[in-house]
This record gives structure tokens, C-alpha cells and sequence, in this order.
């Protein structure tokens, strides 16, 4: 049993399948003693899970503190994950035995594979998310986790000491103090407890006040919860948590203020608080800090909406899994839901620009994302054009239709009004608006490629708090975040990723050298040696990396990537193998322009003779092979000396 102590609160729950280690909490609730872990990591969004995963990889005990353990894995905004570039760091994640990726294949009702009209380098996969499953099964992989313990709480302060020698910072962080929790506070958890849920226990009230606290609980038997809220006789400032290494994730929190229309609510997202001590506590240190906004557009109901007029759009068949673990999704292409299109017209646009003096978001001086601007402002910079919107399904079971493209801050009754102007939308019905939200950040030049700060020692950001925008830049951060916050603990080198490695590198080079004044989204354009960092090959890139020097890597998705390097060797060795002359190979290949003025043979692994007919296959396990022209000259070099085929020519590997 884990305790906060609290501003007249005790919350006793154990909210993980393993107990704290005796050895690192001395006493019960009300003792002097706190807990101890190596490595803490502040937020539950994508960034959080995956760098609290990551350390408890790497074999340090790791606390995961998040404001409510029922929103971890929660698609705060699109339900989908993947597209160009932020497909290629899903599978760099994945290749570094992330979660996000693995979680993905096993929760999305939409896969496709975009840009495929340009060469393999730079196709983006992408899948619609149902975002109550992939909710569920986060949480799942999060509770059951090995070294892992989460725990519900707000941090409001960070513990310093003095620096470690030899290494640069002002001083040194060794915890995180938590919030005061309310009188009000209550823990509220289903009477019927799930495997992994979280709540596996929920301490009743004691048969007299005299034996403890002040006690105020209540079971409703029709809603079938049990409501528990303790009083404490002394209420104290706060307790602490010590660490070794401390990583914040805190998203949009950090002095978060949602916004629509006119009115402003402090909130990290909507129905979320704020953090405001954190970010204060920050800026004292000495960090330099920024002001950055983005927003999310209104739901609409799913059966207002007549999809029979709009076009639409059908998953691939057959569908490309993100992870290499994975030989094919969880769903069927022929079950999965479609997505549609349809357009704003000049009617939308009439709305937005009458109305801008009730849209206080658009008027802040904080940089929006510019590859995913609020309706507002393609209108305002892109005047008399028509706008993509794209609308999604959230879920199998999901009565939520997400209009992609359609982020706004309008009114809400200006926002029901615009919709209707929209095809197909005649008669929809909007049932949450659409919101903005500003928040600070912190100077990203202010951090390492480690991802550890200058100025703090073992302090680590990742995520929005570095300047980032989506899930898939957050939840890379994480992973190397997490992976260095352990290294640090054990005292070794940090793991780096560099730019001619993978996108991840790419983002954190771009990121801690030039730093960004707008929200950062990964695109293939930004990679100058994307040619060799396909998707593809995020395996042989990383894994081996992973597996030998930051120790994030399981055995077995090792075993898979020397697997699949074997045999991509023996397919190379095979092609190198096969000679005949230039005349021969344009006997063989009629359709392929071949000088024959070389008398030497040539090999089919000559860089000549590959660069011919180059034609790409994406396989389910994501594997691309030169299938057209490499399996052609295996075949047909086998059926010329009568040898039947390797099973590399005929693609079983």
C-alpha cells in the first residue's frame, strides 16, 4: 500500500500488480519516511507511458505519477497515430520495444499506408485508432508492467540538491514533492475490480474514528461504486518521493488554459487541471519558457451525417501493422470502418470572418501548429479556398464522428451553425464543441540530445513541454528519455540517436540545436539521409542499438531482428551469386534498357543492374524487398540451371 498524504486527504490504493519494495518506505502512512525510486516520471499521456516503460525496461524501479490513472493511453485529440514522418517514428519506437506501435495493431479500426505514389523512403503508415480500446489496452500494458508502479498524484514542486561533480547544472534533482489534495478529493473505483485496471483494492472505513482518520464513505448500490474520502486530524503541506532521475511529461498542463470563444477556463485539457506550481517552480529555476496553442475540433454525432453523398475511403488490403513483432493487425480490412470526405465552402469561411472578434484564440500572440492550423486560420491566411475534412470514426462501438481539419474556437453556437453550411453535415449534430488550448513550454535548447536538461541534473523533458506537437513525437521522446533517465541512474553513457540513424535523432537534433517558436511536427523533408531511413529498416537501425547498449530491447524482439538480418544477407548473397553477361540479362529482361557493349558478367547485386527496374512490396511484417527485379533474376537464373528457387526468391522470408 502506497500513501498520500495530503491537505486533509489519505488515499490508501495499490494501483499496480507489484507492492512497493519494503526496503525503499520506511513506515506507514503517517511516518517521517518516503518512498524511493530510480527513476520518476511526472504525466501519464503517450510521452509518460512510454518513457516510464522504457526505464522499467532498463531495469529501474520506476514510479509513474499521473493526475487520474483512468486517462493513461487517452487520444486527448485525433484518434489516429502514423502518417508521413511520424509513421517512420512509430516504427523507430517500435524498433526500441516501445509501446505506442504494438498497442496500435491491437486497437485500430483504419490502416493505411499514405504517400505511396513516391518511393518506399518515404511512405507514412497510418491508422485510425479506436481510442476506447487503445485506452483499455495502454492501461494493461502499463499496470502490468515489470519494476512499474503508478500512482495517482499531482507534482507541484521538485526536490534539489547539491550538483554532482563532473557534470554540468546549477544542482542536482533527487524527487518530486506532490500537490495538497483537497478536502473534497475523492477515489472513486468500480465495486467489480479488473485484472490491471489499477484499483485492486479499496481500504474501507475503519469500525470506529477513534482507531484513525476521519472517515466519509458511502456505497450506491445502483451505480455499484464505493466512494471514499478520509480527513486527516493534521492536514500536511505535501509529502515527498525521491529519486535518482525525475522526467517530466506534463503535455499541455503546464499553466494550461482551454479556450472557447471568448471564455478561458484553466485547464491542461478539458475536465483537467492545470499545472501551476510545476511551471512556476521552472521558470525560478531559470528556464527559459514560451507560450505555445493548439486545438482539437467539435465531435459530431455519427448517425446525423449523411455519408452516402461524400466519398469514401477503404482501409489497404491487405493492412501493414506498425510493429515488427506483428505479422498482421488485430481486425480484418473487410471489418474495418471507412473514413469520408467532404469540404468547407465560402459559407464557412462568411461565418469565421464575421466572427473573429469573438474568437479570442485566434488573437493570442502563442504559435499554433502550422501543419495543423485551426479552421480559423487556413481561412485567414488561404482566403477563398476550400478546405479538406476528413471525417473519422472513433471507435467500432463509438457514436463520435472526429472531423479532421475542422479544429475551431469559435462560440459553440457558431460552431453548431458553421457545421451545417458543410456537405453531408446538413443535419449533423454537434456534441462537444471544439476547444483551444495555450500552454507553456520550455526553450528546448536548454536540454541535451539525452534529453536531460543543462541547467538540472537528471531532470529530463519530453514531449510538448520540449515545444513538440502529436502523439508520436511525444511518445519518442519518451523512450529515449526514458531509456537515458535509467542510464543516468546506473551511471553510463547516455543513449544517442543521430541524425543519420533515424527521424528520432533528426527531431532531437533539430530540437536542442535550433530550437522552435511553433509547435514541431516530424515531416520526411526534414531527414537529409531519408533514402536510408525507411521505415522498413527501423530494426536494423535500432534494435541492436537498444538491445546491447541501453538494454531496452526484450530478447525476443532481438532474436526477430537477427533473424531478419540473416536472411536479408542470404538474399543479398543469393543475388550476388547470379552472373551472366549484359546480352544474357537482355534476353532475360526484354523490357529493361541494357547496354551490351560489356563483355564482363555482370552481377544481379551490382549496383547497375538494381538501379534497372526498381519496384517495391511492403510486406506484412513491413520487410521491403526489390521484389520485381531481384526475384525475377533469382527465378530465372534457377530455372536456367534448372535449380528449383530459394525461398528467398520466392518471398517466404
Amino acid at each position: 500500500m502506497f500513501s498520500l498524504r495530503g491537505r486533509g486527504l489519505w488515499v490508501a490504493a495499490s494501483l499496480s500488480r507489484q507492492h512497493l519494495p519494503s526496503a525503499r518506505l520506511s513506515g506507514d502512512c503517517s511516518a517521517p519516511g518516503s518512498p524511493h525510486f530510480d527513476v520518476v516520471v511526472v504525466g501519464g499521456g503517450h510521452a509518460g507511458t512510454e518513457a516510464a516503460a522504457a526505464a522499467a525496461r532498463c531495469g529501474s524501479q520506476t514510479l509513474l505519477l499521473t493526475h487520474r490513472v483512468d486517462t493513461i493511453g487517452q487520444m486527448s485529440c485525433n484518434p489516429s497515430f502514423g502518417g508521413i514522418g511520424k509513421g517512420h517514428l512509430m516504427r523507430e519506437i517500435d524498433a526500441l520495444d516501445g509501446l505506442c506501435s504494438r498497442i496500435c495493431d491491437q486497437s485500430g479500426v483504419h490502416y493505411k499506408v499514405l504517400n505511396r505514389r513516391k518511393g518506399p523512403a518515404v511512405w507514412g503508415l497510418r491508422a485510425q485508432i479506436d481510442r476506447k480500446l487503445y485506452k483499455q489496452n495502454m492501461q494493461k500494458e502499463i499496470l502490468n508492467t515489470p519494476l512499474l508502479t503508478v500512482q495517482e498524484g499531482a507534482v507541484e514542486d521538485l526536490i534539489l540538491t547539491q550538483p554532482e561533480p563532473g557534470h554540468p547544472g546549477r544542482c542536482r534533482v533527487s524527487g518530486v514533492v506532490l500537490d495538497c489534495w483537497g478536502l473534497n478529493q475523492v477515489l472513486h473505483a468500480k465495486h467489480k475490480f479488473y485484472p490491471g485496471r489499477g484499483f485492486t483494492s479499496v481500504v474501507p472505513p475503519p469500525a470506529s474514528q477513534a482507531e484513525g482518520p476521519e472517515f466519509d464513505g458511502r456505497y450506491q448500490k445502483k451505480k455499484k461504486k464505493f466512494y471514499l474520502c478520509a480527513v486527516l486530524p493534521n492536514p500536511m503541506d505535501g509529502s515527498a518521493v525521491h529519486a535518482e532521475s525525475v522526467i517530466l511529461t506534463t503535455g499541455t498542463f503546464l499553466r494550461g488554459t482551454v479556450v472557447i470563444g471568448l471564455e478561458t477556463h484553466p485547464a491542461g485539457r478539458l475536465g483537467d487541471q492545470p499545472s501551476i506550481g510545476l511551471a512556476q517552480t521552472l521558470e525560478k529555476l531559470g528556464f527559459v519558457v514560451g507560450r505555445l496553442k493548439t486545438g482539437t475540433p467539435p465531435r459530431i454525432a455519427k448517425e446525423s451525417i449523411d455519408f452516402s453523398i461524400l466519398n469514401k475511403q477503404t482501409p489497404d488490403d491487405p493492412s501493414v501493422p506498425f510493429s515488427f513483432v506483428n505479422e498482421t493487425v488485430w481486425i480484418k480490412p473487410e471489418d474495418q470502418l471507412p473514413c469520408h470526405l467532404t469540404h468547407t465552402n465560402s459559407a464557412v469561411d462568411a461565418i469565421i470572418l464575421e466572427n473573429l472578434h469573438l474568437n479570442s484564440h485566434v488573437k493570442e500572440t502563442a504559435s499554433g501548429p502550422r501543419y495543423c492550423p485551426s479552421i480559423e486560420s487556413k481561412v485567414l491566411r488561404f482566403p477563398n479556398r476550400v478546405h479538406q475534412v476528413w471525417l473519422e470514426p472513433e471507435g467500432m462501438d463509438s457514436d463520435l464522428i472526429y472531423p479532421q481539419g475542422l479544429s475551431v474556437t469559435l462560440p459553440a453556437e457558431l460552431q453548431q451553425k458553421m457545421i451545417l453550411c458543410i456537405r453531408g453535415l446538413e443535419k449533423a449534430k454537434m456534441v462537444q464543441p471544439g476547444y483551444g488550448v495555450q500552454y507553456d513550454y520550455l526553450d528546448p535548447r536548454q536540454i541535451e540530445p539525452s534529453l536531460e536538461t543543462h541547467l538540472v541534473q537528471r531532470l529530463f523533458f519530453a514531449g510538448q513541454i520540449n515545444g513538440t506537437t502529436g502523439y508520436e513525437e511525444a511518445a519518442a521522446q519518451g523512450v529515449i528519455a526514458g531509456v537515458n533517465a535509467s542510464l543516468r541512474v546506473s551511471r553510463k553513457p547516455p543513449f544517442i540517436v543521430s541524425r543519420t540513424e533515424g527521424y528520432i535523432g533528426v527531431m532531437i537534433d533539430d530540437l536542442t540545436t535550433q530550437g522552435t517558436s511553433e509547435p514541431y511536427r516530424m515531416f520526411t523533408s526534414r531527414a537529409e539521409f531519408r533514402l536510408s531511413l525507411r521505415p522498413d529498416n527501423a530494426d536494423s537501425r535500432l534494435t541492436f542499438r537498444g538491445y546491447e547498449e541501453a538494454g531496452c530491447v526484450s530478447q525476443q524482439r532481438y532474436n526477430r531482428a537477427a533473424w531478419m538480418k540473416s536472411s536479408l544477407e542470404e538474399g543479398i548473397s543469393v543475388l550476388k551469386s547470379i552472373e551472366f553477361s549484359s546480352s544474357k540479362w537482355k534476353k532475360l529482361i526484354p523490357q529493361v534498357s541494357i547496354s551490351t557493349s560489356r563483355s564482363l558478367p555482370v552481377s544481379s547485386g551490382e549496383r547497375k543492374v538494381q538501379a534497372l527496374a526498381p519496384t517495391y512490396v511492403m510486406s506484412a511484417e513491413g520487410v521491403i524487398f526489390v521484389s520485381t527485379l531481384a526475384t525475377s533474376f533469382c527465378i530465372l537464373a534457377c530455372q536456367k540451371q534448372q535449380q528449383a528457387p530459394s525461398s528467398f526468391c520466392t518471398g517466404s522470408h
